[in-house]
C-alpha cells in the first residue's frame, strides 16, 4: 500500500514539475531563441489572434516588412503594444499603415520604423490570461506560492521518512551457499 501512494506521490510530483519547468519556458525561456511574448489584449486580429492569446514575435528589420504581413508595435506614449496587418508602406516617411483584420477602418495613426518590434511566429491560445495574470500580484503572489509548494511537495517524502536509530541496524540477512566447501 505505501509503495502504491509514494508511486502515486511521485506522479503528482512529477507531472507539476513537468508543468511549471514547460509554462517557464513558453512564457519566460522563448528569449533564449529571440522571441519576445506579448499578451493578446483585443479583438482586433481575431481569427488570426484571438484575445488571451500569447503571441511570440520575433524581430525584424522595417525593410523586410511587405504589405500584408502582420507586425506587432509599439502604438503609443504609454508603450501600448500592438500587433496589426500592414495595408501601406510609406518608404519617403518611414512609416507602415496598419489595420486589425476584424477591423473596419484603418488605424488612425501611422507606425514609424522605429516603433517596430518584431513580426509575430505564432501564437498559442489562453495561455496569455496565464500570463498577465502571473505578472501582477496577487498572480505573482500565487505563482511563487506555488512553486514553494512544488518544492515542499518534492522533498515531503524525504522529511517524512521515519530515520532509523543509529544504534539499531537492520538485522543482515546470510547469504546462501551454494556448493562445496573445499
Amino acid at each position: 500500500m505505501k509503495n502504491t501512494a509514494e508511486k502515486i506521490w511521485n506522479g503528482i510530483t512529477t507531472f507539476l514539475v513537468i508543468l511549471a519547468v514547460l509554462l517557464a519556458i513558453l512564457l519566460v525561456g522563448v528569449r533564449v531563441v529571440g522571441l519576445q511574448a506579448y499578451v493578446v489584449m483585443s479583438g482586433s486580429m481575431e481569427p488570426v489572434y484571438p484575445t488571451g492569446s500569447l503571441l511570440y514575435v520575433q524581430d525584424a528589420e522595417p525593410e523586410e516588412i511587405e504589405t500584408g504581413d502582420a507586425i506587432t508595435f509599439v502604438l503609443n506614449e504609454e508603450l501600448t503594444v500592438a500587433t496589426h496587418r500592414v495595408i501601406e508602406i510609406d518608404e519617403e516617411n518611414r512609416c507602415f499603415y496598419t489595420k486589425g483584420d476584424a477591423n473596419e477602418a484603418a488605424d488612425g495613426a501611422p507606425v514609424y520604423y522605429e516603433n517596430l518590434l518584431g513580426r509575430p511566429v505564432f501564437c498559442i491560445p489562453h495561455l496569455g490570461y496565464i500570463a498577465a495574470f502571473i505578472q501582477h500580484p496577487p498572480g505573482t503572489y500565487i505563482a511563487a506560492a506555488c512553486g514553494a509548494a512544488i518544492l515542499l511537495m518534492l522533498f515531503l517524502p524525504d522529511l517524512l521518512r521515519e530515520e532509523e536509530p543509529e544504534g539499531k541496524k537492520r538485522p543482515r540477512q546470510r547469504k546462501r551457499r551454494t556448493g562445496r566447501k573445499k
